[in-house]
C-alpha cells in the first residue's frame, strides 16, 4: 500500500470526516497538522496548489480534499488507490 499522509488542521470538519473515512477502512495515515505552522502549511500548498485543509496524498498521487476523496469512494476508486 502506498503511504497515505493528510495535511489537516484541528476542529476542520472536513478533516474529520476524511480521517474517519480513512479509519473506516483501517488505513494506517501520516497526519501533519499545519494549525499555527505557516511553514507547513506554505509547504502543503506549494505541493497541492491549494490552501485549503484536509489535502490528502495517496502514494505519490494528489487526491485533493475531503469531497474529493468522498467522489473516489463514490466511484469505487478508492479502495483500489489505496490497495496499489
Amino acid at each position: 500500500m502506498g503511504q497515505v499522509v493528510v495535511y489537516s488542521s484541528d476542529y476542520c470538519p472536513y478533516c474529520m470526516r476524511a480521517k474517519s473515512l480513512l479509519g473506516s477502512k483501517n488505513v494506517a495515515f501520516d497526519e501533519i497538522k499545519v494549525d499555527g505552522k505557516p511553514q507547513l502549511r506554505a509547504e502543503m500548498a506549494r505541493k497541492a496548489g491549494r490552501t485549503s485543509v484536509p489535502q490528502i496524498w495517496i502514494g505519490d498521487r494528489h487526491v485533493g480534499g475531503c469531497d474529493d476523496l468522498f467522489a473516489l469512494e463514490r466511484a469505487g476508486k478508492l479502495d483500489a488507490l489505496l490497495e496499489a
